[in-house]
């Protein structure tokens, strides 16, 4: 009765564990080293923006504190995780899509995601406590990478960093190559997370670009899900057990469904599961990868991985024990068309209903608290302040 009193009383605390934001494309001069400054003011005169929603009225809200600060407590949410949505100095398009620059084109390009990285620093700290931001990495040189990400723990981005898109055929060497362990072992060792995002990963499609854009649209989960099997199957957290990775916007229920059939091919190689084809499976992959292999690729979302499961729904939210309640963290996606605001109080109220209250609390921000490192008591004061009350999302009783 005591638990059930004080969860009807406590206030909500939601925290979206994905948001997205950038500067506008001037205003990341300043955050150059100097001598990128006129090579940008060039670049920026012929940039074209491939994205309608940076070029509307409402693009602001990537870059304009205030407003956004409103929006998103009307909208009753008290703190929230940042991934780029802007464009940065010299990058043809948002990070999340573009993959790694050539060798020519790496130094400007990581001059421009360094000013974001900067620039977003200096954002988050216009509202202390309450901005996670993640920083943005290539890993055309690992130990710069490494240098960045311990600038970023050291400056207050707290949300860790981006995984780089890396598709296939790219310039550099795959996702799971173990030149990358070095960026690996930094983020263990400094307690950074790693962010995928959804839509990272998918190769260039060429051609007309709405038939491109079509073809993305069908087939961005499954690159995005292909990185994580990829880090699992190349022993990347059997190496790294303390490493935290976030897979953020690419469908929760498809990575749940695909687990199991990586489950399943882990039994056929280790020989804990027969039929016809086992043996001629087996000799395909071959005995040297197949002695190495770790434990079950499901064992590792349990282990390592968390969701960040935007505009979540009941659907999603029925599947909550599959991942792990302490695992799941809800997030709105603003400022994006298809996000909840601001209508984020509704849409959690049709999510949640008939999910424990304790439970719900852990997803609506609880463990993007723990898992982010905010202040509990920051948060849980501004919520009492701006709410929403528990009759109005959360299940009785």
């Amino acid at each position: 009765m005591e638990l059930d009193a004080r969860m009807a009383s406590e206030p909500v605390v939601i925290v979206s564990a994905d948001c997205h934001a950038g500067a506008p494309i001037l205003g990341y001069r300043d955050y150059l080293a100097a001598e990128w400054r006129d090579d940008f003011d060039r670049w920026a005169r012929e940039f074209v923006n491939p994205w309608s929603d940076l070029d509307d009225v409402y693009a602001d809200r990537n870059w304009d504190s205030a407003k956004r600060l409103r929006h998103l407590e009307e909208d009753g949410i008290v703190a929230e995780v940042i991934f780029p949505n802007t464009a940065p100095p010299f990058c043809p398009q948002t990070s999340l899509v573009a993959g790694p620059p050539s060798a020519a084109d790496y130094q400007r390009r990581w001059a421009g995601l360094q000013a974001h990285n900067r620039w977003l620093a200096d954002f988050c700290q216009e509202t202390p406590g309450r901005r996670a931001g993640i920083a943005q990495i290539l890993f055309n040189d690992p130990d710069a990478a490494v240098a960045e990400i311990t600038w970023a723990r050291e400056n207050g981005l707290t949300g860790g960093i981006l995984l780089p898109s890396i598709p296939p055929g790219a310039t550099i060497p795959p996702i799971w190559d173990e030149s990358y362990d070095r960026i690996w072992a930094a983020c263990a060792d400094l307690d950074v997370p790693i962010n995928h995002h959804g839509g990272s990963g998918s190769p260039d499609y060429g051609g007309k670009p709405g038939m491109a854009r079509l073809v993305y649209l069908q087939e961005f989960t499954f690159y995005s899900h292909r990185n994580l099997w990829l880090l699992i199957w190349a022993g990347t957290f059997e190496r790294h057990p303390s490493l935290r990775y976030v897979v953020t916007e690419q469908s929760f229920a498809g990575v749940l469904d695909d687990a199991v059939k990586h489950d399943g091919l882990h039994a056929i190689l280790t020989g804990a599961a027969e039929y016809e084809s086992a043996a001629a499976m087996r000799e395909l992959v071959g005995p040297a990868f197949i002695q190495d292999l770790g434990r079950r690729p499901s064992d590792y979302l349990r282990q390592n991985i968390w969701f960040g499961v935007s505009f979540m729904g009941a659907a999603e939210a029925g599947r909550r024990h599959e991942a792990g309640v302490g695992r799941m963290m809800w997030g709105s996606d603003y400022p994006h068309t298809e996000s909840t605001w601001p209508d984020s109080r509704k849409s959690i109220s049709a999510a949640v209903a008939g999910v424990p209250a304790e439970e719900a609390r852990r997803i609506l921000g609880l463990n993007a608290i723990e898992f982010y490192g905010f202040d509990p008591d920051l948060l849980t004061s501004t919520a009492s302040r701006i709410g929403p009350a528990p009759a109005e999302i959360l299940a009785a009783g």
